[in-house]
């Protein structure tokens, strides 16, 4: 999504509207999994290709819009559903409608664990809403060790309302992982994990009301920008993340024999 060089910029509405444009349109896109009210489309690259850009969407009965765009938001609600989630934190704000952030994610052994730096922004339209974010280098915050630090090209999320009590949400993301993967965890993103974590997403919805009753109710700085707690992050203190600075491993000799899947993947 970056513009090209290191100049890192915030998302101005031609951004977001070309989001939505790529979200809502199917021209080029090849459909991978469509199956129990999910449907999952590929875009552009070979199969065999690791950089590919996914996109899915699901119907979400009984879970309004704006109730799946605080479920996206909550970091302190996602450490309740986000199985795949080793640990997330907000880092600094930019702007009423930009951060910085971290999140790492565990991949299925035998695989390396992956981490991301990015920038998100987001955008409430009416009832409609969209959040979508990059990756950033932040001094502070440099590739570790025990993570493979994986590039964010273009990811994000569109609410669309579907009436006052139930949404649409498509999930588009184009991410470089920094590291030549075996084609079959190519495929298995498209034909099993995207369709699962989409499932995840709408029940997290559906339960997130009654958790967030029981947790500070009113605090949704999300919404609220004067309850932003978060130290100021200039751009100056960023730089677009390039992937190839950064470390490319080989895991394409691993087996799929060998997978493990936790009980929440399977």
């Amino acid at each position: 999504m970056s513009r090209g060089g290191d100049m890192v910029y915030i998302p101005d509405d031609s951004d977001f509207s070309s989001f939505r444009d790529q979200c809502e349109n199917l021209e080029g896109w090849h459909c991978r999994y469509n199956k129990g009210g999910v449907t999952v489309w590929s875009q552009g690259q070979e199969e065999s290709c690791t950089v590919q850009k996914i996109k899915t969407r699901i119907s979400c009965k009984d879970v309004p819009a704006e109730t799946l765009y605080d479920v996206l938001h909550d970091t302190h609600y996602r450490k309740k559903w986000d199985s795949n989630m080793i640990e997330t934190y907000d880092i600094g704000r930019l702007t009423v409608n930009a951060d910085v952030g971290y999140y790492s994610w565990k991949c299925p052994s035998p695989l390396k664990n992956r981490d991301f730096v990015t920038l998100r922004s987001w955008l409430p339209l009416g009832n409609d809403y969209i959040i979508i974010n990059y990756s950033v280098k932040h001094p502070k915050y440099p590739p570790r060790k025990d993570f493979v630090r994986a590039v964010s090209l273009q990811t994000g999320y569109l609410i669309k309302a579907n009436g006052t009590s139930a949404c649409i949400l498509y999930y588009l993301t184009q991410v470089d992982p920094r590291g030549s993967l075996p084609k079959w965890v190519v495929n298995r993103v498209s034909q099993f994990v995207a369709p699962k974590a989409m499932k995840k997403i709408y029940k997290a919805g559906l339960k997130y009301p009654e958790w967030k009753h029981k947790h500070d109710p009113e605090y949704k700085p999300w919404v609220y920008p004067e309850q932003n707690t978060l130290p100021s992050v200039s751009l100056d203190e960023l730089s677009v993340q390039h992937a190839d600075s950064l470390e490319n491993i080989d895991e394409t000799g691993l087996p799929e024999d060998h997978l493990n899947m936790s009980d929440n993947e399977a």
